[in-house]
C-alpha cells in the first residue's frame, strides 16, 4: 500500500476552509448549545456589558452579587428558598464603583461597567 500526503494548494483551500466552518458550527450547535444557562443573555457595547438573567423566586435581600477583577460571582443565601449559584468570567476588568444591579419581575439585569486600562508607557529623553 502506498501513503501519499495531499496538499492543499491555496486555490482549493477558500472551498475546504468553508466546509470546515460549517462541519464545526454543526458540531457546536448539535453538542454545545444545551450546555449554556437558559434565560441567561450578555450584551456588550463600548463601555459596558448589559447581563440579564432570569431568577424567578428570587427575592433580592437573598441575593449576593460580587465582582473580582473580570469575574462575577451571582449567589443566593443558604436560607433562600430557591437556591442559585453561578460565575462568569467577562474578557475585561469590571469597574465595580459604576456598575450596578436591578431586580424586577424575576429578572436580575447587571449593568457592568468596563475598567478603562491605564497606560504605564513613558516618554524618555534621548541623550
Amino acid at each position: 500500500m502506498f501513503f501519499a500526503p495531499v496538499v492543499r494548494t491555496r486555490a482549493a483551500s477558500p472551498s475546504f476552509r468553508s466546509f470546515d466552518r460549517s462541519f464545526e458550527r454543526f458540531v457546536n450547535d448539535a453538542f454545545f448549545t444545551g450546555t449554556t444557562t437558559p434565560g441567561f443573555k450578555v450584551e456588550q457595547d463600548d463601555k459596558a456589558w448589559t447581563v440579564t438573567l432570569d431568577l424567578p423566586g428570587v427575592a433580592r435581600e437573598d441575593l449576593s452579587i460580587n465582582i473580582e477583577g473580570a469575574i462575577v460571582r451571582i449567589e443566593t443565601k443558604a436560607e433562600a428558598k430557591r437556591q442559585f449559584k453561578a460565575a462568569y468570567e467577562l474578557p475585561q476588568d469590571i469597574d465595580t464603583e459604576a456598575s450596578g444591579a436591578k431586580l424586577e419581575n424575576g429578572v436580575l439585569a447587571l449593568t457592568l461597567t468596563k475598567k478603562v486600562p491605564v497606560s504605564n508607557a513613558r516618554t524618555i529623553e534621548i541623550k
